[in-house]
């Protein structure tokens, strides 16, 4: 692709060199580099690319993009400098793979939790509706059946368009990706056309990243500050910062909520492990999920299905028989009439939403054992507010180890336990090891009672010093249930 074609939706300040040179690739990985590709130097939170544009020549890089020129510019490459090579690189990205964004309706769902769940039921939700599409999420990559492992929750903009690309190839119709914050913040979506994006909720998280929740919210409400007018917004009315994210919108606004007035509505009528009965806008649903949070999921899903243009009773027969993403509030019940619940919880807050998504259900009868721990260099501020959440609403709870990765495992637990008190401490016990606190849970519960073992969900691996141990929560309670 021609040089100066790929630059048409960016504003250089200067290019040094001949414009109209054949591009064969487009690369952030000075590595990567092959004879006749653009070199995009971004500064990034670990190394500076503008140290390898040399590196990148010497392996044939016919063009650079950058922000500083370099002093030594070699002969025969093209310069082109930029204000921001983070927001050029996800335009000239998405140029080189044809557009994608053009070719398939796009909705981007953000927020601290539900991202992958709305995102997953989604896809799995127009694929049952007859159309052919595409999944962006943590867990994993789809293209209609054919998985791609997903490496971040939102790839980078050159791995993100190839993706996008190859979805349009595929002739997928609709796509459905998360946004995670820093994401939009380093401006990996940056030249995507979005046909929607979906708000879920705001907590604390990613703190070592955003350093305060002002950046974070930001981050998030960018993403909707930059849809066009004619796309939709679909925002969560019972967050108090749903309406904040839409406040400078230019696209269509609308409002979901289980609680007060809002476009898309929804009322819990029942509710047991198995599933719950739903009132959605004034009609009646039955659905395999638990939870309030849920319903809220649902309610997010229902909207999107509504804004692009599907019909409402063909909408709830398919959610009727949509299951919960694997790893998320998933039942697992032991012959001795124990429920263990695995689940991916890792911040205060949805700690406290499974747990409150718990007691609906057992409605007082039964005690709740958590099993929870905290990742490692990650945020260490949510560690004291995870414990205290999980004794708020737990009759035991047991700190254990989650991924250290290259921190020690019991001064994870430390920083937890030292968000309790002594009293709180009583009902408290620590065990490093992930298996033998699991173990001990199911030695103290009782028929009736439940298990929560939260942190992991769909991970089967536990991160330590660098390495991937194969660990799997759902496999292990099995082991020990059947044991």
């Amino acid at each position: 692709m021609i040089l100066k074609d790929l630059l048409k939706e960016i504003n250089p300040v200067c290019i040094e060199g001949n414009d109209c040179i054949d591009i064969t690739g487009v690369n952030i990985d000075s590595r990567r580099i092959e004879k006749g590709h653009l070199f995009a130097a971004i500064k990034g939170t670990q190394t500076d690319g503008h140290q390898y544009i040399g590196k990148a020549v010497e392996l044939g890089a016919a063009a650079i993009l950058c922000e500083d020129m370099p002093e030594r510019r070699d002969e025969g490459v093209t310069y082109v400098q930029v204000k921001s090579t983070e927001e050029a690189t996800g335009k000239v990205a998405t140029a080189f793979y044809g557009n994608p964004t053009d070719k398939f309706q796009l909705v981007g769902v953000t927020g601290t939790n539900g991202k992958t769940t709305i995102a997953t039921l989604l896809y799995n939700m127009f694929r049952k509706l007859g159309y052919k599409c595409g999944l962006l999420s943590t867990v994993c990559n789809y293209i209609e059946d054919e998985a791609i492992p997903a490496s971040h929750t939102t790839p980078d903009p050159i791995e993100l368009n190839r993706l996008l690309g190859k979805m349009a190839d595929s002739g997928c119709q609709y796509v459905f990706m998360e946004c995670s914050s820093h994401a939009i913040a380093q401006k990996r979506i940056s030249g995507l056309k979005f046909a929607g994006g979906i708000f879920t909720n705001l907590t604390r998280d990613h703190m070592d990243y955003h350093k305060t929740f002002e950046n974070y919210r930001n981050a998030k409400k960018a993403f909707f500050d930059s849809l066009p007018k004619g796309a939709f917004a679909i925002t969560n009315a019972d967050d108090k910062n749903g309406m904040v994210m839409v406040q400078n919108c230019k696209a269509d606004v609308k409002t979901y909520s289980t609680r007060g007035i809002a476009d898309f509505k929804a009322k819990i009528l029942e509710c047991h492990f198995e599933g719950m009965y739903l009132e959605i806008d004034g009609k009646e649903v039955g659905v395999q999920f638990i939870g309030k949070f849920n319903v809220s999921n649902l309610l997010a899903v229902y909207g999107a299905a509504i804004m692009l243009k599907q019909k409402p009773e063909d909408i709830l027969v398919v959610m009727s028989t949509l299951k919960s993403v694997s790893g998320r509030l998933e039942p697992v019940h032991s012959p001795t009439g124990v429920t263990a619940i695995v689940d991916y919880a890792h911040t205060p807050d949805a700690i406290e939403n499974v747990l409150k998504a718990i007691h609906e259900v057992m409605n007082g009868k039964g005690q709740i054992i958590t099993v929870c721990g905290a990742g490692g260099n990650r945020d260490k501020g949510k560690r004291p507010l995870m414990a205290q959440e999980a004794v708020r609403q737990s009759d035991k709870v047991i700190i254990t180890s989650d991924n250290p990765r290259f921190e020690e495992p019991q001064d994870i637990i430390n920083d937890m336990l030292a968000g309790l008190d002594k009293t709180q401490m009583k009902n408290v016990l620590s065990i490093a090891d992930r298996k033998e606190a699991i173990r001990t849970a199911y030695m103290l519960a009782q028929k009736g009672d439940v298990i929560l073992i939260a942190g992991k969900g769909h991970e089967n691996y536990q991160e330590i010093k660098g390495v991937k141990h194969h660990f799997d929560d759902k496999e292990i309670i099995k082991e020990i249930m059947n044991g």
